[in-house]
């Protein structure tokens, strides 16, 4: 009996112990974007928390945009892996400033380049065109597919803070009234199809597309000029801002700078160790170009980037977690 009592006191002791790692992380809620960079490290993020964490990590769909405004306004979702703030500056630093957001590291250690890119087969043909400025000139050099009497520039989905900038700087660079309209895409998928057809054909193309990614690893861009400087202060007042009715024509950073952002609830709530992986995660372009490479090769899915990753990049992912966690994490591969 003296056994039966001692043996179901050290359970109830383990469960207790269990119990209370589990209250130290709990449920958590990651954002998942409809884009290859910040799918598979959301993935990342559930797969690391739940086998290291012991966290009940879930991923929800968002995009850059509703995911900020949600974290800001609702204190959900808990984790966004992959946002530039040049996208949202005001909200981003409204939720920094009111204590709701933290920013907790920049998860793409040498950042991200965006712009309006063209095929470097077109670019080559075409060394007169530089700027944007050029290719507002030129709407018999892209012809769009609904009226090939106008030129085509090629945007994103909704949702994206880029597609927003995008239409912004078609309204400030007067692309109308160059005999331009604004191809609105749909989707990640169908942005990328309208490259793959431009590249299939060796046609012209020019639109929004941004680097590190797999489909530029494939097929060779080249981003043109803005023609203009950037202007931060005209960045932050209209060209963000899908309702501003004046924006000015500017340029874009020569690189952007991506961070992952946690609630301020979510940082108090789960223990040291898991925020102290939040602050650290970071990837190369060239580490995540090369994933994403062999995510495009195997038509993987975003956790199977991630299952593959941490199969192949134990050094670098160990620094990212303790001892304790990058066993755990091993032994679930």
């Amino acid at each position: 009996m003296k056994k039966a009592i001692s043996s179901t006191c050290v359970l109830l002791g383990l469960l207790a112990g269990a119990s209370v790692a589990n209250a130290k992380c709990g449920h958590v809620t990651i954002a998942s974007m409809n884009f290859t960079s910040a799918e598979v490290l959301a993935n990342v993020d559930r797969l690391i928390l739940a086998n290291g964490y012991e966290c009940d990590a879930e991923l929800v769909l968002g995009d850059t945009v509703p995911t900020m405004t949600s974290m800001v306004e609702k204190g959900q979702p808990d984790i966004a892996p992959e946002v530039p703030p040049a996208l949202l500056p005001q909200l981003i630093n409204r939720g920094l400033s009111e204590g709701k957001l933290l920013q907790t590291v920049e998860n793409i250690s040498d950042g991200e380049t965006n712009g309006w890119f063209i095929p470097k087969y077109f670019a080559d043909k075409h060394p007169e065109i530089k700027t944007i400025g050029d290719v507002l000139k030129h709407p018999e050099l892209f012809p769009s597919p609904d009226d090939p009497k106008k030129g085509a520039i090629y945007n994103g989905p909704q949702g994206w803070g880029w597609t927003v900038i995008t239409a912004q700087l078609f309204k400030a660079f007067d692309g109308t009234k160059a005999g331009f309209e604004l191809i609105n895409t749909g989707s990640a998928a169908g942005l990328d199809s309208s490259i793959v057809k431009a590249f299939a054909n060796h046609q012209a193309w020019v639109g929004y597309y941004w680097s590190p990614t797999a489909l530029l690893g494939k097929y060779q861009m080249v981003r043109i000029d803005p023609g203009v400087p950037y202007n931060d202060a005209e960045w932050k007042r209209c060209i963000t801002k899908a309702d501003c009715p004046d924006p000015k024509a500017t340029g874009w950073p020569a690189t952007d700078h991506v961070y992952s952002y946690v609630t301020k609830s979510f940082s108090t709530r789960v223990s040291p160790d898991v925020m102290q992986y939040m602050k650290t995660r970071s990837w190369s372009s060239a580490t995540l170009n090369k994933l994403m490479a062999w995510m495009s090769d195997n038509q993987a899915t975003g956790e199977d980037g991630a299952k593959h990753f941490l199969k192949e990049n134990k050094a670098l992912w160990s620094k990212w977690v303790s001892k304790d966690a990058a066993d755990k994490i091993s032994a679930s591969l």
